[in-house]
Parts: structure tokens; sequence; C-alpha cells
């Protein structure tokens, strides 16, 4: 009998923190009904679901990463051994007065982290292992510090799902016209925008016979339409020439753009690739926002959302856990009614349908106040963590009031103790109800948010025999070492009692 993959998130003690902790071991399929992760800057929200990420991959799950924040390229840094020469380049000091050469502060962290990771039964063995078994790549949309993405990929590279998968295909295509037409200021809703149902008619002709969509094409066939009508209607009545060629002047004027040059090139963006596990190695993609705007970022991650559900409606139905997607930070992306930005479509549907294909969905966020829990209420695994108010506290606890066992007064009581890097935690798989969760110590360095400069040193680490030059930012010097994470459980019983 096949052996039911099991994720080691870190020990537990029920919500009265009497008796002795006990190794939390989540079996895998618990998080194909989603999970949410919620806890104020400090909580240890990043700690632990970096502590999810890895343990999917050690189970062999394939994971996408979706970061608004830059932290999680410290995926990046799970060095294979304690050797302080690997972390030197990393680590900075905690304090001003911290006179240490940057050698021996590397050799100081390496020696907490072997302790703190042998409290674990992770040795370099284990560290080994984990790097040999797995592919993590970075990908920044518009910049060159991890590998670029072609956002326009389903409109000017044609896919072979124009053969054996038209529906797909025509879900990528519209998801690929709505961000051209967002970025031109057009109506992009595909219920709404004739210039999007014309876009897709004319884009769709060329790849359905085998041609790709490049906008240069796309202009010309705006200019001498190849077609006489759009449903009942001629192409003029339905669109105007004059309309068209407003249309062409502001796709024209886009494509013109330096800025665009960086949207189109890179990689192509085809979900079920970047999580095919190739020369026996699990991939983690790691896609980085963190350097775009707010209005750029809906575009991209609506986009990427948009070709994850659709790659996601092509597989078999599945109970096992076979890819995980975490997003961190969701706070903007998911908001309650009426707000509708281009990622919460995707976004509700995964939530709803992903689960019975095998997908686990799970989303984190520092803001629980912004969230459309109409979408989050079937989520099966529930953390949260330290929050700052009262009212942040309350509108969490509303979706687990009545769970199991415990009262809501009972939860409240317990959250509002929680002490940092400590969550309560309910799995609605789980017979015993909420308990308390520490995580366990990360593999990965937990250096901070990255910039680009250190995303494209960490990304030559993946090359062997290629050492990444030392980043030109300095860490935070309030930040403590792997995140502050503590190798021995903290005093929270007499707190919590």
């Amino acid at each position: 009998m096949a052996t039911v993959p099991t994720l080691l998130l870190g020990a537990s003690l029920p919500l009265s923190a009497r008796g002795p902790a006990t190794p939390l071991c989540l079996p895998a399929h618990h998080l194909v009904t989603h999970g949410v992760v919620v806890g104020m800057t400090g909580s240890g929200k990043t700690g632990l679901i970096t502590v999810m990420i890895e343990e999917a991959l050690r189970a062999a799950v394939p994971v996408l990463v979706i970061d608004v924040k830059g932290d999680l390229p410290n995926l990046m840094l799970a060095f294979p051994s304690f050797d302080p020469v690997l972390v030197a380049p990393w680590v900075e000091s905690v304090s001003p007065n911290d006179a240490r050469s940057p050698l021996e502060r590397a050799l100081a962290y390496s020696q907490v982290r072997a302790q703190g990771l042998g409290s674990w039964s992770i040795g370099e063995a284990e560290l080994r292992a984990y790097a040999a078994a797995t592919q993590l790549r970075v990908i920044t949309p518009g910049s060159s510090a991890g590998e670029l993405l072609h956002m326009l990929s389903s409109l000017e590279r044609r896919s072979a799902r124009w053969d054996d998968d038209l529906e797909s295909a025509r879900g990528a295509l519209s998801a690929a016209v709505s961000l051209l037409l967002r970025l031109v200021g057009r109506e992009a809703d595909p219920a709404k925008s004739r210039e999007h149902v014309l876009l897709c008619v004319l884009a769709e002709r060329r790849l359905i016979s085998g041609q790709s969509a490049e906008l240069g094409a796309l202009l010309a066939d705006l200019a001498k339409p190849p077609i006489e009508s759009i449903g009942a209607l001629d192409v003029d009545a339905f669109l105007p020439r004059s309309e068209r060629k407003s249309l062409a002047a502001a796709l024209n004027t886009l494509l013109a753009s330096p800025t665009l040059a960086s949207w189109r090139q890179g990689v192509t963006l085809d979900i079920g690739d970047w999580l095919e596990p190739k020369a026996a190695r699990t991939p983690a993609v790691i896609v980085s926002v963190a350097h775009l705007d707010d209005e750029e970022r809906a575009l991209v991650i609506g986009v990427l959302l948009e070709e994850l559900l659709s790659w996601v409606r092509t597989l078999p139905g599945s109970a096992r856990l076979r890819a995980l997607v975490v997003f961190d930070e969701v706070y903007g992306f998911l908001p309650p009614h009426p707000a509708n930005p281009p990622t919460k479509r995707p976004l509700v549907a995964l939530m709803k349908q992903a689960r019975a294909y095998g997908v686990g969905v799970v989303v984190a966020t520092q803001n629980p106040m912004d969230l459309d829990y109409r979408a989050l209420g079937n989520a099966g695994l529930w953390c949260i963590g330290r929050l700052q108010t009262d009212a942040d506290r309350d509108r969490v606890l509303d979706g687990l009031s009545g769970v199991g066992a415990a009262s809501a007064a009972e939860l409240a009581r317990t959250v509002k103790r929680l002490s940092p890097r400590w969550f309560l935690m309910r799995d609605a798989h789980a017979m015993q109800g909420p308990l308390l969760l520490q995580p366990r110590w990360a593999m990965s360095f937990m250096r901070g948010p990255m910039t680009r400069n250190e995303i494209r040193a960490a990304c030559r680490l993946e090359r062997p025999g290629v050492h990444a030059d030392e980043p030109n930012r300095k860490q935070n010097p309030q930040a403590e070492p792997n995140g502050g994470q503590d190798t021995q459980f903290e005093p929270i019983r007499a707190r919590l009692s």
C-alpha cells in the first residue's frame, strides 16, 4: 500500500498549551482543499509559508509561488551544507555595534542553523537531498533580475493547445487580450468590450490556421479586417472604422514603447510546462512582482491566474495533491464586493474548482480585513498568527467559530495571547479540532525582501560551479538570523494557561 506523503510543518500543542509538544505532520492531500495563513508583521507568517513550500517539494509536489513582497526568492538560499562560506555573502550584522567579520558572522549563523535544523532531524544529508531533488527558478516579469516573462505569449506565440485543447487556448488568449486592452486604457471585460471580441476573433483566426498573432499583424487586420462579419453584424456595424482606427493607433503607440519591450520577451507563459518535473527534479517556480507598481502587479498576476485556471481545467480529477499554488501577499487581489480587480475572478474560480483536480491554493496576508471571506469560506486549513487589532481577530475568527469542540470565545482568547511564530491551526480534515502550531526551522536562509541585484546573485547559485557575488544591498539591521526562528519551543504555556 502506498505511503501517504506528509508535510512536517513543525510542533503542535493542544489549545490549553498543556502536555508535550509533538511533531505536526500534515497529510499532503489536506492542502487540496486549500489553506489560508494570516498574521501581522513579525508573526512568523513568511516562515510558515516557506516551510510549507519546502515540505511540498520534499514530498515531490511541484509548487507555483506568487511573490508580492520579495521575501520568497529566499527559497533560493537553501544551502546544501553548513559551510559558512556559502552563507557569508548573505549574512549581515544584526547590530550596528557588531564588529565581527562577514565570515565570523557566517560561522556563528551556520552553527545556529545546524543546531536549529538538527532539532528537526535535518542534517547535511537531508539538505543535499533536497537540493538534488528540486529545481528552483525565479521569474521577474518586466525585469531581467530573474527570468523575463513574455506576458503576451498566449497571443504572440502559438501554442499546441490550439490543436488539441481549443477551450483552454481560448481562455489564455482572452486573458492576454484583456491585458493588452488594460494597458491602453480600454474596457477589457470579455462580456462587455466589443474591442476585446474583435481582437480575439482576429487573433483566433490566425492561431487556428497555424500562424502567430503578433501585434503588428493584428494592427494590419484592424485596418483591413480579413473577415466580413462578427456574429450577425458586419464588421463596420459591430465596430466602426473610426473606432478601429483609434484602437489601432493606441496599440501602435504601445507597440512602439520601449517599456513594453521587456514584457514581450522571455519565457513563455505555460504553467503546465513550468510545473512538469524535469531530470527527476521537482520544480518550484517563483513569480516575483515586488519590483512592479500596484497596477502592474494586478495586471501581471491577473494574466498568470487566468493561465493557471486554464491549465487546471485540463487536468484529470484527483484526490491527491498534484501541485501547490502559494500566493503571498494576497491583500488587494481578493477584496470583498464590489471591488473587482483582474485577479479576483480567476482566484475565486481556483478556490472553487482547483480542488477537484488535485491543485491546492494557499493564500497569505497580514491584512485580514480586506479579504473576500465568501471565497475563502471553504478553505480546509487555517493558520492564524498574531493579529494587531480586535477587529482583525474578530474578522478572521468569524470563519472558524463553531468548528470542532472549541468555542468562539476560546479561540478568540487563544489568538489574542499568541506569541510570535505560534499559530492557531484548524484543519477541517483532522478529528482533534484546532491546535497550536510552531513551524520548524526553515532550510532556506530567510534574509528578508530581496532586491533585483540579490535575485540575480541568488539565481547564479543554481548553476554548478558559479558563486554569487556579494549582494549590493544591506540587510535590515533589525532582522534576526533566519527570520528569528528559535531552536527551542518558546515559553508559551505560561501565557496561554
